[in-house]
């Protein structure tokens, strides 16, 4: 129990090599647009982020990696991987999943010595799977023998934390706000972790097509602090 608690710790952790600071996921977007300007404001974003999609579909997807990475499933992660490709429509958001999980992946398979972990890399390398940041997640932790629920709860922190960690350096906050953004998205966190648990793949959706705008619009910007 304590080693699948470390773990969790270690792979959420904003210091993992994931890449996860390279991206804003549109609120670069809605920064330059005036949108986003305050504490409150960012916190209404990331809340739209995990409600909208982060919960009913990557964190769900973490969740069931947990236990096809436990069952040795790779046929099954595979699937659920290209399931969640697919619902991943704007290019700059799909990319950055993407990027986040593949370099998650050499580095637990690198790390761990683990057989299905490399199994999933090689596939991965040979064009079968995309190698999403959630599905990775989900197989690396399900490896340490972490719960799917506590997977989940780990996915939506860290990503929950990215979103603080890109507000802070566009907007003119400061640590504390940025701990009490995180702080009022604990009973939140745990509500979606929760659910994301207890729901099938198939139950996966992604509805948030004003970040979704923003995504696109993105690559558009004269200036960019952030790759997405």
């Amino acid at each position: 129990m304590t080693e699948a608690l470390v773990a969790l710790l270690q792979l959420s952790d904003g210091l993992f090599p994931a890449g996860g600071f390279a991206h804003s996921f549109g609120l670069e977007t809605y920064v330059q647009d005036g949108l986003v300007t305050d504490r409150t404001g960012l916190e209404d974003f990331v809340v739209a982020h995990l409600e909208g999609s982060a919960g009913p579909a990557d964190a769900v997807a973490t969740a069931t990696g947990v236990r096809l990475a436990t069952a040795g499933d790779l046929a099954g992660w595979v699937a659920l991987d290209a399931r969640l490709e697919a619902m991943k429509a704007v290019p700059e958001t799909r990319a950055a999943s993407r990027q986040m999980g593949r370099q998650t992946l050499r580095v637990a398979a690198a790390t761990s010595g683990d057989a299905f972990l490399a199994g999933l890399a090689r596939a991965v390398d040979d064009g079968l799977a995309a190698g999403h940041h959630a599905t990775v997640l989900g197989a690396a932790l399900g490896r340490a023998g972490a719960e799917p629920e506590a997977a989940a709860a780990a996915y939506l922190y860290s990503t929950a934390a990215l979103l603080v960690g890109a507000g802070l350096r566009l907007i003119a906050l400061g640590q504390l706000d940025g701990q009490r953004v995180l702080t009022a998205m604990r009973p939140r966190i745990t509500r979606l972790a929760a659910a994301a648990a207890a729901a099938a793949p198939e139950a996966m959706w992604s509805f948030n097509p004003g970040i979704e705008l923003a995504a696109i619009r993105h690559a558009t910007l004269d200036t960019r602090l952030f790759r997405s």
